[in-house]
């Protein structure tokens, strides 16, 4: 139910789920939830024979082996495991870009990566962010290992008004976040640098994040 750690939530929730911030999430039963409609679509035709059954552990009911998924789940939301000697770390992906390099492949088993990352042009994360280079996307769907560097989308305000003369201090403006980036801890370590003196010509700092959106508030000195 957290829309900022999966792309694709498959929970549909009522109430206090978390948040960006590292809140933590409500008491379960303060919670309600339900499937989302893209979960529905990894049980869809459950009951029409499409994969086998087995007994569960103690043998008291049958269980299926896998889910009749019509969708690639594990791309689309991504996963991270880690066992003795080995790390897996898959980042979450588009669902329109994923379905359409899939067709490729049906079509083409032989198609190259090249053509491949033409279509899929990389991770989607859920909390937005920009991706830095393409190199790392390319070795990581070539070599199953890569870096995808990402930092925060922004922009500014007030540089306008402070040209033309207005009182408006400059500022910078956060709207989105590198994925699994907790923004509370992210102002407190930018306010810390400021108090040491290692960044200068901030003024004021502010979250002024709401339903609409995230809007962290970076004021520049003059």
């Amino acid at each position: 139910a957290q829309d900022f750690s999966y792309r694709y939530p498959l929970v549909d929730g009522q109430g206090n789920f978390g948040s960006v911030d590292g809140d933590s999430a409500a008491a379960m039963r303060y919670t309600e939830i339900r499937m989302s409609k893209i979960a529905q679509e990894l049980l869809a035709d459950l009951d029409k024979e499409t994969i086998d059954f087995a007994p569960n552990f103690d043998n008291s009911l049958k269980e299926p082996k896998v889910l009749p998924a019509k969708i690639p789940h594990l791309l689309l939301n991504g996963a991270s495991g880690i066992a003795v000697g080995m790390a897996t770390n898959i980042p979450p992906h588009n669902l329109g870009e994923v379905v359409d390099g899939a067709v490729m492949i049906i079509e083409d088993p032989q198609v190259s990566v090249e053509k491949l990352v033409a279509v899929i042009k990389g991770p989607d994360f859920p909390t937005g962010g920009i991706i830095c280079g393409r190199m790392g996307i390319k070795s990581a769907y070539e070599t199953g290992k890569g870096i995808i560097k990402v930092q925060a989308a922004i922009f500014t305000e007030g540089v306008d008004d402070e040209k033309n003369g207005g009182k408006k201090n400059p500022r910078i403006i956060i709207k989105e976040l590198p994925y699994q980036t907790n923004k509370a801890k992210l102002i407190e370590n930018i306010a810390q640098l400021v108090q040491d003196k290692k960044l200068v010509d901030i003024t004021n700092l502010r979250d002024e994040s709401d339903r609409k959106g995230m809007r962290v508030v970076i004021e520049l000195r003059r």
